[in-house]
């Protein structure tokens, strides 16, 4: 069953001061606290993970406080951002982009431990996530993912996203350019899982 288009809802969602708790059997979805800072500390930065987001990993450059920190705030300024909490910090999960007009978001994903890689946590929060966005109004969510993060494809589409295309090279990550592949779900694709 689609949702109706119900401006109200969708305002709602997108204007949401007070984000909701999202749970599952695992994983809680929740607002920042402070001692997330300690635990995104203690994570440091990991290669395959920095690149997967399209950065450039150097291992000559040390994970900081002060980078705990701004990665911690930067999820605090996000309307609709959570942490992805299984039992400590593992990563953030939010929405982005939202437009009202045409009900439709952007997500956005990253575990930052490498234990919870390849472990089904990642499609866990995925699917909390548009569960609020499509029982909410939105009738589409959309994203990117670099060609070369053949475990994060895999995860979008077992949670139902399509690709849609392909922006060729890019992103220069690692020396080379990579192409970025665009995946989108629609509201009823996903309610008809």
């Amino acid at each position: 069953m689609a949702f109706p288009p119900n401006r109200f809802i969708v305002i709602h969602l997108i204007m949401a001061s007070d984000l909701p708790e999202l749970r599952s059997s695992r994983l809680l979805l929740r607002r920042p606290l402070q001692e997330d800072v300690e635990a995104r500390l203690s994570l440091g930065q990991h290669k395959e993970i920095i690149e997967a987001y399209g950065g450039s990993f150097d291992p000559a450059t040390s994970f900081t406080r002060a980078h705990a920190e701004a990665a911690i705030r930067f999820i605090e300024n996000q309307e609709q951002a959570w942490v992805i909490d299984a039992g400590g910090f593992i990563g953030h999960i939010r929405l982005h982009s939202l437009a009202l007009q045409d009900r439709r978001a952007a997500l956005a994903i990253g575990i930052e431990s490498p234990a919870y890689l390849g472990k089904g946590y990642g499609g866990e929060a995925i699917r909390l996530v548009l569960a609020y966005a499509f029982e909410g109004g939105l009738h589409r969510v959309s994203l990117r993912v670099l060609a070369s993060n053949p475990r994060a494809i895999i995860c979008y589409r077992k949670c139902g996203f399509i690709e849609e295309g392909r922006e060729r090279e890019a992103a220069f990550v690692g020396g080379a350019w990579q192409d970025d592949i665009i995946m989108g779900l629609l509201d009823r694709e996903f309610v008809s899982r």
